[in-house]
Protein backbone atom coordinates (compact mmCIF):
# COMPACT_ATOMS: atom_id res chain seq x y z
CA UNK A 1 0.00 0.00 0.00
CA UNK A 2 3.01 2.38 0.63
CA UNK A 3 4.17 1.63 -3.22
CA UNK A 4 0.43 1.75 -4.33
CA UNK A 5 -0.20 5.09 -2.37
CA UNK A 6 2.95 6.93 -3.25
CA UNK A 7 4.61 6.11 -6.62
CA UNK A 8 2.71 8.98 -8.22
CA UNK A 9 4.07 11.27 -5.91
CA UNK A 10 7.48 9.52 -5.68
CA UNK A 11 7.73 9.38 -9.76
CA UNK A 12 6.91 13.60 -9.91
CA UNK A 13 9.19 14.87 -6.92
CA UNK A 14 11.67 12.60 -7.16
CA UNK A 15 11.87 11.24 -10.28
CA UNK A 16 11.43 7.78 -8.74
CA UNK A 17 8.57 5.82 -8.51
CA UNK A 18 10.06 3.60 -5.62
CA UNK A 19 11.54 6.41 -3.55
CA UNK A 20 8.86 5.59 -0.60
CA UNK A 21 8.46 1.94 -0.81
CA UNK A 22 12.52 1.46 -0.82
CA UNK A 23 12.78 3.62 2.16
CA UNK A 24 9.75 2.16 3.76
CA UNK A 25 11.37 -1.07 3.22
CA UNK A 26 14.72 -0.03 5.10
CA UNK A 27 12.82 0.69 7.85
CA UNK A 28 10.61 -2.44 8.05
CA UNK A 29 13.61 -4.24 7.74
CA UNK A 30 15.10 -2.89 10.29
CA UNK A 31 12.03 -2.72 12.35
CA UNK A 32 11.22 -6.92 12.29
CA UNK A 33 15.13 -6.75 13.45
CA UNK A 34 14.63 -4.61 16.50
CA UNK A 35 11.56 -6.41 16.89
CA UNK A 36 12.78 -10.06 17.06
CA UNK A 37 15.89 -8.74 19.66
CA UNK A 38 13.65 -6.90 21.83
CA UNK A 39 11.43 -9.82 21.81
CA UNK A 40 14.38 -12.05 23.21
CA UNK A 41 15.35 -8.99 26.07
CA UNK A 42 13.77 -9.49 29.19
CA UNK A 43 11.29 -6.53 29.68
CA UNK A 44 12.09 -6.35 33.57
CA UNK A 45 15.35 -4.76 31.93
CA UNK A 46 13.41 -1.53 31.37
CA UNK A 47 12.62 -1.22 34.73
CA UNK A 48 15.98 0.23 36.23
CA UNK A 49 16.78 2.18 32.69
CA UNK A 50 12.98 3.72 32.88
CA UNK A 51 14.55 6.90 34.14
CA UNK A 52 17.19 7.18 31.84
CA UNK A 53 15.11 5.98 29.36
CA UNK A 54 13.00 9.15 30.15
CA UNK A 55 15.37 11.48 30.62
CA UNK A 56 17.01 10.90 27.05
CA UNK A 57 13.60 11.17 25.51
CA UNK A 58 14.00 14.59 27.16
CA UNK A 59 16.51 15.85 25.97
CA UNK A 60 15.60 14.97 22.49
CA UNK A 61 12.87 16.52 22.92
CA UNK A 62 14.48 19.85 23.35
CA UNK A 63 17.73 19.48 21.22
CA UNK A 64 14.71 19.36 18.26
CA UNK A 65 13.68 22.11 19.24
CA UNK A 66 17.09 24.44 18.95
CA UNK A 67 17.00 26.07 15.03
CA UNK A 68 19.91 24.26 13.37
CA UNK A 69 19.54 20.82 15.01
CA UNK A 70 16.00 20.24 14.57
CA UNK A 71 14.55 20.82 10.90
CA UNK A 72 11.06 21.60 10.17
CA UNK A 73 8.81 19.91 8.36
CA UNK A 74 5.20 20.24 7.03
CA UNK A 75 5.29 23.08 9.76
CA UNK A 76 6.87 21.75 12.74
CA UNK A 77 10.19 21.60 14.12
CA UNK A 78 9.85 17.69 14.92
CA UNK A 79 12.76 15.86 13.19
CA UNK A 80 16.59 15.33 13.52
CA UNK A 81 17.29 15.81 9.51
CA UNK A 82 19.62 12.72 8.31
CA UNK A 83 20.11 13.25 4.38
CA UNK A 84 16.72 12.78 3.34
CA UNK A 85 15.79 10.81 6.04
CA UNK A 86 14.50 12.10 9.34
CA UNK A 87 14.38 10.73 12.86
CA UNK A 88 10.85 12.10 14.76
CA UNK A 89 11.78 11.95 19.12
CA UNK A 90 8.40 12.44 20.15
CA UNK A 91 7.82 9.04 18.62
CA UNK A 92 10.53 7.75 21.02
CA UNK A 93 9.50 9.73 23.77
CA UNK A 94 5.75 8.08 23.56
CA UNK A 95 7.46 4.55 24.18
CA UNK A 96 9.83 6.05 27.15
CA UNK A 97 6.95 7.57 28.93
CA UNK A 98 5.32 4.62 29.14
CA UNK A 99 8.20 2.74 30.43
CA UNK A 100 8.67 5.36 33.06
CA UNK A 101 4.55 5.27 34.01
CA UNK A 102 4.73 1.58 34.01
CA UNK A 103 7.45 1.56 36.50
CA UNK A 104 5.95 4.57 38.75
CA UNK A 105 2.63 2.87 38.77
CA UNK A 106 3.74 -0.65 39.59
CA UNK A 107 5.84 0.89 42.81
CA UNK A 108 2.97 3.75 43.69
CA UNK A 109 0.47 1.17 43.54
CA UNK A 110 -0.83 1.54 46.88
CA UNK A 111 -0.69 5.48 47.06
CA UNK A 112 -2.55 5.88 44.05
CA UNK A 113 -6.00 6.54 45.81
CA UNK A 114 -4.29 9.99 46.92
CA UNK A 115 -4.24 12.02 44.71
CA UNK A 116 -1.68 14.67 45.41
CA UNK A 117 0.78 12.27 46.39
CA UNK A 118 0.25 9.67 44.22
CA UNK A 119 -0.68 10.77 40.42
CA UNK A 120 0.12 14.42 40.48
CA UNK A 121 3.65 13.73 40.11
CA UNK A 122 3.05 11.53 36.78
CA UNK A 123 0.67 14.29 35.32
CA UNK A 124 3.21 16.65 35.74
CA UNK A 125 6.01 14.63 34.38
CA UNK A 126 3.11 14.08 31.60
CA UNK A 127 2.41 17.55 30.69
CA UNK A 128 6.23 18.42 30.67
CA UNK A 129 6.30 16.19 28.11
CA UNK A 130 3.16 17.26 26.12
CA UNK A 131 4.30 20.99 26.33
CA UNK A 132 7.64 20.42 24.61
CA UNK A 133 5.76 17.98 22.20
CA UNK A 134 3.09 20.88 21.51
CA UNK A 135 6.46 23.50 21.14
CA UNK A 136 7.18 21.50 17.94
CA UNK A 137 4.26 21.50 17.44
CA UNK A 138 2.56 18.07 16.91
CA UNK A 139 -1.14 18.08 18.73
CA UNK A 140 -2.04 14.97 17.62
CA UNK A 141 1.56 12.82 19.30
CA UNK A 142 0.44 15.09 22.25
CA UNK A 143 -3.34 13.84 22.41
CA UNK A 144 -1.73 9.76 22.09
CA UNK A 145 0.67 10.75 24.76
CA UNK A 146 -1.53 12.16 27.69
CA UNK A 147 -4.61 9.43 26.32
CA UNK A 148 -2.42 6.70 26.71
CA UNK A 149 -0.94 7.57 30.76
CA UNK A 150 -5.13 8.87 31.42
CA UNK A 151 -5.53 4.87 30.15
CA UNK A 152 -2.94 3.44 32.29
CA UNK A 153 -4.06 5.92 35.57
CA UNK A 154 -7.67 4.04 34.59
CA UNK A 155 -6.64 0.64 34.63
CA UNK A 156 -4.52 1.20 37.71
CA UNK A 157 -7.81 1.67 40.02
CA UNK A 158 -7.55 5.79 40.48
CA UNK A 159 -10.69 6.92 41.48
CA UNK A 160 -13.59 8.13 39.02
CA UNK A 161 -13.78 11.57 40.13
CA UNK A 162 -10.32 12.12 38.98
CA UNK A 163 -11.18 11.32 35.83
CA UNK A 164 -14.16 13.30 35.99
CA UNK A 165 -11.99 16.92 36.88
CA UNK A 166 -9.33 15.78 34.53
CA UNK A 167 -11.79 15.77 31.65
CA UNK A 168 -12.89 19.04 32.57
CA UNK A 169 -9.44 20.09 32.78
CA UNK A 170 -8.01 18.76 29.59
CA UNK A 171 -11.60 20.25 27.53
CA UNK A 172 -10.64 23.68 29.01
CA UNK A 173 -6.61 22.89 27.85
CA UNK A 174 -7.77 22.05 24.29
CA UNK A 175 -10.19 24.97 24.22
CA UNK A 176 -7.07 27.54 25.05
CA UNK A 177 -4.64 25.41 22.66
CA UNK A 178 -7.42 25.81 19.45
CA UNK A 179 -7.77 29.31 20.50
CA UNK A 180 -4.20 30.08 20.42
CA UNK A 181 -3.46 28.79 16.87
CA UNK A 182 -5.50 30.66 14.35
CA UNK A 183 -4.56 27.44 12.11
CA UNK A 184 -6.30 24.94 14.79
CA UNK A 185 -9.51 27.11 14.78
CA UNK A 186 -9.55 26.84 10.60
CA UNK A 187 -9.32 22.97 11.27
CA UNK A 188 -12.29 22.88 13.64
CA UNK A 189 -14.28 24.75 11.07
CA UNK A 190 -13.23 23.03 8.60
CA UNK A 191 -14.16 19.79 10.50
CA UNK A 192 -18.00 21.21 11.05
CA UNK A 193 -18.29 22.76 7.21
CA UNK A 194 -15.28 21.48 5.18
CA UNK A 195 -16.90 23.01 2.34
CA UNK A 196 -16.73 26.46 3.53
CA UNK A 197 -12.79 25.83 2.89
CA UNK A 198 -12.98 23.36 0.07
CA UNK A 199 -9.38 24.21 -1.56
CA UNK A 200 -8.27 25.31 1.79
CA UNK A 201 -8.16 23.67 5.36
CA UNK A 202 -11.19 21.35 4.13
CA UNK A 203 -9.30 20.39 0.97
CA UNK A 204 -7.92 16.96 2.65
CA UNK A 205 -11.00 15.79 4.71
CA UNK A 206 -13.25 16.77 1.12
CA UNK A 207 -10.47 14.62 -0.38
CA UNK A 208 -10.00 11.67 1.93
CA UNK A 209 -13.84 11.39 1.79
CA UNK A 210 -13.61 11.60 -2.28
CA UNK A 211 -11.12 8.55 -2.06
CA UNK A 212 -13.39 6.36 0.40
CA UNK A 213 -16.84 6.95 -1.47
CA UNK A 214 -16.28 5.35 -4.52
CA UNK A 215 -14.53 2.57 -3.00
CA UNK A 216 -18.04 0.84 -2.52
CA UNK A 217 -17.53 -3.02 -1.60
CA UNK A 218 -15.03 -4.30 -3.54
CA UNK A 219 -12.74 -0.83 -4.36
CA UNK A 220 -11.21 0.28 -7.29
CA UNK A 221 -8.51 -2.19 -8.10
CA UNK A 222 -5.44 -2.77 -6.14
CA UNK A 223 -3.52 0.31 -7.88
CA UNK A 224 -6.03 1.69 -9.57
CA UNK A 225 -6.99 4.84 -6.70
CA UNK A 226 -7.78 8.10 -8.49
CA UNK A 227 -7.07 10.61 -5.59
CA UNK A 228 -3.63 9.91 -5.04
CA UNK A 229 -3.44 11.67 -8.58
CA UNK A 230 -2.55 14.48 -7.35
CA UNK A 231 -5.27 15.52 -5.32
CA UNK A 232 -5.21 13.81 -1.79
CA UNK A 233 -1.95 15.20 -0.58
CA UNK A 234 1.21 13.11 0.51
CA UNK A 235 -1.58 10.06 0.79
CA UNK A 236 1.47 7.31 1.85
CA UNK A 237 1.17 9.42 5.36
CA UNK A 238 -1.76 9.96 7.51
CA UNK A 239 -4.13 9.55 4.91
CA UNK A 240 -3.06 5.65 3.35
CA UNK A 241 -6.69 4.46 4.70
CA UNK A 242 -7.90 6.73 2.50
CA UNK A 243 -6.63 4.67 -0.40
CA UNK A 244 -6.92 1.18 0.81
CA UNK A 245 -10.45 1.96 1.50
CA UNK A 246 -10.85 3.55 -2.16
CA UNK A 247 -8.75 0.79 -4.05
CA UNK A 248 -9.92 -2.30 -1.42
CA UNK A 249 -13.23 -1.51 -1.11
CA UNK A 250 -15.20 -1.80 2.32
CA UNK A 251 -13.72 -5.46 2.48
CA UNK A 252 -10.53 -3.74 2.71
CA UNK A 253 -11.15 -1.74 5.04
CA UNK A 254 -13.13 -4.18 7.29
CA UNK A 255 -9.69 -6.23 6.85
CA UNK A 256 -7.38 -4.00 8.02
CA UNK A 257 -9.57 -3.01 11.04
CA UNK A 258 -10.19 -5.96 12.18
CA UNK A 259 -6.06 -6.75 12.30
CA UNK A 260 -5.84 -3.81 14.42
CA UNK A 261 -9.06 -5.36 16.58
CA UNK A 262 -6.72 -8.91 17.17
CA UNK A 263 -3.76 -6.47 17.81
CA UNK A 264 -5.54 -4.57 20.34
CA UNK A 265 -7.56 -7.78 21.74
CA UNK A 266 -4.40 -10.19 22.10
CA UNK A 267 -2.68 -6.54 23.60
CA UNK A 268 -5.47 -6.89 26.38
CA UNK A 269 -5.08 -10.05 27.04
CA UNK A 270 -1.36 -10.35 27.72
CA UNK A 271 -1.65 -7.39 30.40
CA UNK A 272 -4.49 -8.99 31.77
CA UNK A 273 -2.64 -12.74 31.98
CA UNK A 274 0.65 -11.00 33.49
CA UNK A 275 1.45 -11.30 37.44
CA UNK A 276 3.95 -9.05 37.30
CA UNK A 277 2.70 -5.15 38.08
CA UNK A 278 5.50 -3.67 35.51
CA UNK A 279 4.62 -6.09 33.15
CA UNK A 280 0.96 -5.70 33.43
CA UNK A 281 1.30 -1.30 33.39
CA UNK A 282 3.53 -2.12 30.12
CA UNK A 283 1.60 -4.13 28.08
CA UNK A 284 -1.56 -1.98 29.26
CA UNK A 285 0.21 1.48 27.70
CA UNK A 286 1.97 -0.01 24.56
CA UNK A 287 -1.62 -1.54 23.81
CA UNK A 288 -3.72 1.75 24.52
CA UNK A 289 -1.01 3.58 22.67
CA UNK A 290 -1.37 1.49 19.12
CA UNK A 291 -5.68 1.06 19.84
CA UNK A 292 -5.54 5.32 20.55
CA UNK A 293 -3.46 6.22 17.73
CA UNK A 294 -4.97 3.85 15.07
CA UNK A 295 -8.55 5.00 16.13
CA UNK A 296 -7.59 8.71 15.91
CA UNK A 297 -6.13 8.22 12.56
CA UNK A 298 -9.28 6.33 11.19
CA UNK A 299 -12.12 9.07 12.55
CA UNK A 300 -9.84 11.24 11.12
CA UNK A 301 -9.88 9.73 7.49
CA UNK A 302 -13.46 9.20 7.93
CA UNK A 303 -14.14 12.60 9.06
CA UNK A 304 -15.24 12.16 12.43
CA UNK A 305 -12.48 14.86 13.90
CA UNK A 306 -10.83 17.35 12.83
CA UNK A 307 -7.38 16.80 11.12
CA UNK A 308 -4.29 15.94 13.71
CA UNK A 309 -1.56 14.71 11.94
CA UNK A 310 -1.10 11.35 13.57
CA UNK A 311 0.14 8.40 11.36
CA UNK A 312 -1.78 4.71 11.13
CA UNK A 313 0.70 2.14 13.14
CA UNK A 314 2.48 0.09 10.76
CA UNK A 315 0.72 1.08 7.60
CA UNK A 316 1.81 4.77 7.00
CA UNK A 317 5.17 5.83 5.58
CA UNK A 318 6.97 7.08 8.67
CA UNK A 319 10.35 5.41 9.94
CA UNK A 320 10.08 6.23 13.36
CA UNK A 321 6.74 5.72 13.77
CA UNK A 322 7.13 2.16 12.25
CA UNK A 323 10.45 1.71 14.14
CA UNK A 324 8.82 2.47 17.49
CA UNK A 325 5.69 0.27 17.00
CA UNK A 326 7.64 -3.05 16.01
CA UNK A 327 9.56 -1.96 18.85
CA UNK A 328 6.72 -1.93 21.00
CA UNK A 329 5.44 -5.33 19.83
CA UNK A 330 8.34 -6.77 20.66
CA UNK A 331 7.99 -5.91 24.28
CA UNK A 332 4.53 -6.97 23.91
CA UNK A 333 6.24 -10.48 22.80
CA UNK A 334 8.78 -11.14 25.26
CA UNK A 335 6.01 -10.23 27.93
CA UNK A 336 3.71 -12.76 26.90
CA UNK A 337 6.62 -15.02 26.25
CA UNK A 338 7.51 -14.48 29.81
CA UNK A 339 4.47 -15.49 31.41
CA UNK A 340 3.78 -18.79 29.47
CA UNK A 341 7.11 -19.75 31.35
CA UNK A 342 6.16 -18.68 34.48
CA UNK A 343 2.99 -21.18 33.54
CA UNK A 344 5.40 -24.12 32.68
Amino acid sequence: MIYSSSYIWAEYKFDDPLKYFKAQSLFFTIGLTLMYIVSKISYRNYLNKANIILAVCFILLVLVLIPGIGTVRNGSRSWFGIGSLGVQPSEFAKLGLIIFASKYLSKNIKQLKIIKKGVFPILVITIIIFGLVMLQPDFGTGVIIVTSIVGLLFVSGVKMSFFTKISILGLGGVVGLIASAPYRVRRILSFLNPWQDPLGSGFQTIQSLFSIGPGGLLGLGLGNSIQKHFYLPEPQTDFVFAIITEELGFVGALFVSSLFFIIIIRGFKIALNIDDLFGKFLAFGITFQIAFQALLNLMVVVGIVPVTGVTLPFLSYGGSSLLITMISVGILLNISRHQEERLK
